[in-house]
């Protein structure tokens, strides 16, 4: 069975799993709270130990749904990496979806996390999405004074552009261990972003999320999915892989940012066949396959 490594997120960062689990589809798995607690423990087996939440994730919320089942073994919380974002707000019959970094909404947003997962801190806090109303000292000084009272050890963004992550960093004395972004072989832009040149230049790894693109890539009927599920089953074959998620999972390893995938999926043979992956080794000209069956066109 392939085991799940520990790596260095950033230079100052923490050590998380090669692989993080996803609980964003927590309440869709129809799961008792001890069938949730087997469930962390299987892919704790695995080496992953990195989990990845939000307080919007879900409803009922997923953190809920966590935290009941790691109250029926607290002591595996020392063995966990727990991620969180905050930023988010749904909205409801009077107001619209919007952001909020304001020092009060985070603060909220991490007492509510904290208190949902059952835990007195967070591993990492990442604001969820850019915040165009962002004031990135207030941004800062609510990052220190969750440092300082234990509820954060670090801290990090998700989707934010280079220069958006440049502006919050400029505030901070400790360096953001991540951006958490979608990387897969149909979200091509991100490659041309300089998202990934940032990150590598500052080695710092970003979190993959939606390496499956949702699901399109199995089950967009359109003539540029055709080509590049052909493309993929073709690379299946040559690289010795049990499925077109394992050679997915392999392209986006191959870039040399070396992004961390975040597994959606609450089924463990999936998650053990991902883990899988680390094993493939992918040339470059396998990689620009990938690249090229999606855009449709070779290299320049």
């Amino acid at each position: 069975m392939t085991v799940v490594s520990k790596v260095k997120i950033s230079p100052q960062g923490p050590m998380l799993s090669r692989f993080i689990q996803g609980y964003w589809r927590l309440a869709d798995w129809d799961m008792s709270p001890r069938q949730r607690l087997s469930f962390i423990k299987a892919h704790l087996e695995l080496g992953i130990t990195t989990v990845d939440h939000a307080h919007v994730y879900g409803n009922p919320s997923c953190e809920s749904l966590f935290g009941e089942a790691l109250k029926l073994e607290p002591a595996l919380r020392q063995q966990l990496e727990i991620i969180s974002k905050c930023g988010i707000c749904v909205g409801g019959a009077r107001s619209v979806a919007h952001y909020q970094s304001g020092r009060q909404a985070i603060i909220d947003s991490v007492e509510e996390s904290l208190q949902r997962l059952g835990t007195d801190y967070l591993d990492v806090l990442l604001i969820h999405r850019p915040d165009f109303l962002m004031d990135a000292d207030v941004v800062a000084d609510t990052f220190n004074h969750l440092r300082q009272q234990g509820m954060v050890k670090h801290f990090g963004v998700s989707n934010f552009t280079v220069p958006q992550m440049s502006l919050l960093q400029s505030r901070l004395d400790q360096p953001l261990v991540s951006n958490q972004i979608e990387v897969n072989p149909i979200n091509l832009d991100v490659l041309e972003s300089g998202i990934l040149e940032a990150m590598q230049e500052a080695r710092v790894r970003p979190m993959a999320w939606s390496c499956l693109a949702g699901g399109a890539i199995f089950s967009d009927a359109s003539e540029p999915m055709d080509r590049l599920r052909a493309t993929l089953n073709e690379l299946r074959e040559e690289l010795g892989a049990e499925s077109i998620e394992q050679v997915i999972y392999a392209w986006v390893m191959r870039m040399p940012s070396q992004p961390l995938p975040i597994l959606g999926t609450g089924n463990m043979a999936r998650i053990t066949s991902a883990v899988a992956s680390q094993e493939l080794k992918m040339n470059p000209e396998q990689w620009y396959r990938v690249w090229s069956a999606s855009r449709g066109h070779a290299v320049p």
